[in-house]
């Protein structure tokens, strides 16, 4: 019997260099009530600085603006007027969105949501509502944008809100845009634009005919988006909106630079990044240097296009700071192609080890810095971000005694069918020995498009496939593996390892740790097949890491739950839990997941090896095994892995343990607490010390793929405080699972290191079931020792 397991949505990265400047649209910064004259001379007073800050923001001088809506929130609360604090709120909010702020801006309006709420103020409401959108896009999170849009749009429809109606209409028309559905994203536009003309709002005009551009900008009709570009370019001049002609100036020089007219393309770009720094607007004086980067690199002026996106890279890491971790995320994912473009930069100029620690510093920021935290919670420095040096990553190669292998995937602009597209290029690799020594090697991904007609994830796909890896609802895929798997995970071979073969060891005990970039996360790395058919397990014994920073922090966390760091009991065992129920779609009547007897006779073998007992059944609740996972050294996890992020907290997965009793206090009244699911996001919380956690379930090392890693169950337990997790990458069959788990765990009582461990364990498991479906799920993550 195979165990369950859910589907994974997959995050799709944008791969388009150049960054177009949405025409960021808000909410009305008043509504009529709270503009009523009043013979109240300090609520007067407030007024007039609230309407001062208006005046302020609509000539783009942010910093002055925030000044006047503080003062005027002091005097609102202080008379305790409800309303007109909630506005001055939201006002607060959206000046610090220009300001790159994004924590202060959903602070201020998610408490102008709650008091709008509170006193049924319904335009407010829809205002913070849309202002709350408009963040979240910004941020990168365009399902949680449309989803405030889309709210924020029925209430101005209800309540007959023509100006709020065309704001909520024009940036869920940018959410659409950034998602790629310019159909869709372009049908928003206009009915905002026809709005504007029929109430005679300039700026909102102004801004229709601004995101018409970006997404004709988009489509690659360069004609169409200049033209509209230069009709808000005029209209922002003529209305003296400095952010708008800004942003207008920045698109027209991306349409020049995707024309090829480079030097034009320059003009506009060093035109905006002027006015951005004139008016403190964070966010498009990272996009200029971005795209004045992209158009110097094209133009051949290598140096200068260096220092101008190391510039960029500072400044989009400093709209980082205070945001949460999935936030964090979010925005990186949107900022991911200066860091590319810096890599390719320095590979033209041969700087092979900067480039290393520029792709380093691109990738899993938002999980390094939760890491240090964890270490060093009282320590100013563990929020700050570290830009890894090429020393300190030769260092933990070393402090590993480990072979590290990053690759870094590369994006191109190629014509296509007359078109020009964004398309897989190269992919660099870096191979670091333990000795210090650096190498730097490139394959060709151009073959995959031009003549696979494929692209690089739907070839891991395609090979994961290949070897009869099921999805969800169990449906077998036809393959014959004696021709198609191998042929697939020798294509993949030849890709990822043939390139660097001659640099990784030569002794199959020494450590490869590969740090994968995007669909190479889901890459079963030990069943890839040299020309004569031999597996890279037969060869290496591998681990997996986000990023060798990670790798660092995980050394680091084991040595300190060594010295105390808690102190750690011994091998908790569970198996076959009392299945809770879910609804794997919302709305619809729970079911109970199926029993695993299987996962239950290899929670027994396993906890007889260590002389223990296995909790099963209706014994396994969450609440119990959470207490025990907090004292255990050892923990294994045989039940159904879960990917579905159940509390749309952006945290998939979750894994089944026995439902509480209905008499717990943490089940009655509806209470979830109880409900036996363990989820990635409530993981996040725990205080935990194993050294090593294994999930021995299916799918548990996916989720939902970002620059950061995987985000999912095993990002949540190294972050909670596990120094290694052993993950699995498909449906694992029950019998060669348990087989596989007995003999890893058998080497470990010899006292041999976890990655050696389970090599061992997958060789002798490979004799009887020689299929790479049934051996080669599993993934060691983190701390080897």
């Amino acid at each position: 019997m195979h165990r369950q397991n859910l589907r994974l949505t997959f995050v799709v990265l944008l791969t388009a260099v150049l960054m177009p400047f949405s025409a960021k649209l808000t909410a009305p910064f008043q509504a009529s009530q709270v503009l009523a004259q009043t013979t109240d001379p300090r609520k007067a007073e407030a007024h007039r600085l609230n309407q001062q800050g208006i005046q302020q923001y609509q000539t783009s001088q942010f910093e002055a603006a925030l000044q006047s809506f503080q003062q005027a929130l002091i005097i609102y609360r202080e008379i305790k007027d409800r309303q007109s604090e909630g506005w001055a709120l939201g006002n607060l909010g959206i000046a610090y969105i220009y300001l790159g702020n994004y924590a202060k801006t959903i602070e201020y309006e998610q408490q102008w949501l709650a008091i709008a709420q509170e006193i049924k103020d319904r335009q407010g409401e829809s205002a913070a509502l849309g202002n709350l959108g408009l963040t979240y896009n910004s941020l990168g999170n365009y399902p949680k944008a449309i989803d405030y849009l889309q709210q924020s749009l029925a209430i101005t429809r209800e309540i007959k809100d023509r100006q709020g109606e065309s704001a909520a209409l024009g940036n869920l028309g940018i959410a659409y845009i950034s998602l790629g559905d310019y159909a869709k994203g372009i049908e928003y536009e206009e009915q905002l634009l026809a709005i504007a003309r029929e109430i005679k709002d300039r700026q909102n005009e102004g801004s229709a005919l601004g995101n018409l551009g970006d997404a004709y900008l988009e489509l690659g009709n360069y004609a169409k988006a200049i033209e509209y570009e230069q009709q808000w370019l005029a209209i922002a001049r003529q209305i003296k909106d400095r952010s708008s002609e800004g942003k207008a100036l920045g698109n027209l020089g991306i349409a020049y630079n995707s024309l090829g007219d480079y030097a034009k393309g320059i003009e506009y770009e060093e035109q905006l990044l002027a006015i951005a720094r004139e008016i403190k607007d964070r966010q498009s004086e990272g996009q200029a240097l971005n795209n004045l980067g992209v158009a110097l690199f094209k133009s051949g002026k290598l140096s200068l296009a260096e220092s101008t996106l190391i510039e960029g890279i500072k400044v989009y890491e400093s709209l980082r700071g205070g945001l949460e971790d999935i936030n964090k995320v979010s925005i990186s994912d949107t900022q991911s192609n200066t860091y590319e473009t810096l890599q390719k930069v320095l590979i033209a100029e041969n700087k092979t080890n900067a480039a290393l620690e520029i792709a380093e510093r691109g990738r899993a920021r938002a999980f390094v810095e939760l890491l240090n935290k964890r270490l060093s919670p009282t320590d100013s420095l563990a929020n700050k971000q570290s830009n890894p040096s090429i020393a300190e990553i030769k260092q933990t190669a070393k402090a590993q005694k480990a072979t590290l292998v990053q690759y870094s995937i590369i994006y191109d602009d190629f014509k296509v069918e007359g078109k020009k597209q964004a398309k897989e290029s190269e992919l660099y690799i870096w191979v670091v020995k333990p000795t210090g020594e650096v190498t730097f090697r490139k394959a060709d991904l151009k073959p995959l498009w031009q003549k696979e007609n494929t692209t690089l994830d739907d070839f891991v796909t395609i090979s994961r496939k290949s070897i009869g890896a099921r999805g969800r609802g169990g449906v077998d895929v036809s393959y014959n593996p004696a021709v198609q798997s191998q042929n697939r995970f020798k294509q993949l071979h030849n890709l990822l390892i043939k390139p660097i073969a001659d640099l990784l060891p030569t002794n199959p005990n020494q450590h490869v740790i590969f740090i994968p970039q995007g669909s190479l996360f889901l890459v079963p790395f030990p069943a890839l097949q040299d020309a004569k058919g031999k597996y890279l397990i037969e060869k290496h014994t591998i681990l997996t890491a986000p990023a060798i920073q990670v790798l660092d922090l995980t050394h680091r966390q084991r040595g300190r739950g060594r010295v105390g760091g808690g102190e750690r009991g011994g091998i908790l065992i569970v198996g076959n839990p009392t299945m809770p129920s879910v609804a794997f779609v919302p709305g619809e009547k729970p079911q109970q997941l199926p029993s695993l007897p299987g996962a239950e006779m290899e929670a027994k073998a396993i906890a007889t090896l260590f002389n223990t007992k296995a909790i099963i059944g209706n014994q396994a609740t969450k609440t119990a095994i959470v207490q025990k996972m907090t004292k255990a050294r050892i923990v294994h996890l045989a039940t159904h892995g879960l990917l579905d992020d159940y509390k749309q907290l952006g945290v998939p997965g979750a894994i089944a343990l026995a439902p509480d009793p209905p008499s717990s206090p943490l089940t009655k009244g509806g209470n979830e607490e109880g409900n036996g699911l363990l989820t990635a996001y409530e993981i996040f919380d725990l205080k935990l010390n194993a050294e090593l956690i294994v999930l021995s379930a299916c799918d548990t090392g996916r989720g939902r793929i970002t620059g950061d890693g995987v985000i999912g169950l095993s990002r949540s337990l190294i972050t909670a405080g596990v120094s290694s997790v052993m993950v699995s990458l498909w449906k694992v069959p029950d019998e060669p699972t348990a087989s596989l788990m007995s003999e890893f765990y058998k080497n470990i009582q010899h006292n041999t290191d976890k990655a050696t461990a389970l090599r061992q364990a997958m060789l002798t498991t490979m004799k009887k079931n020689p299929q790479p479906l049934d051996w080669a799920a599993f993934t060691l993550i983190g701390e080897s020792e």
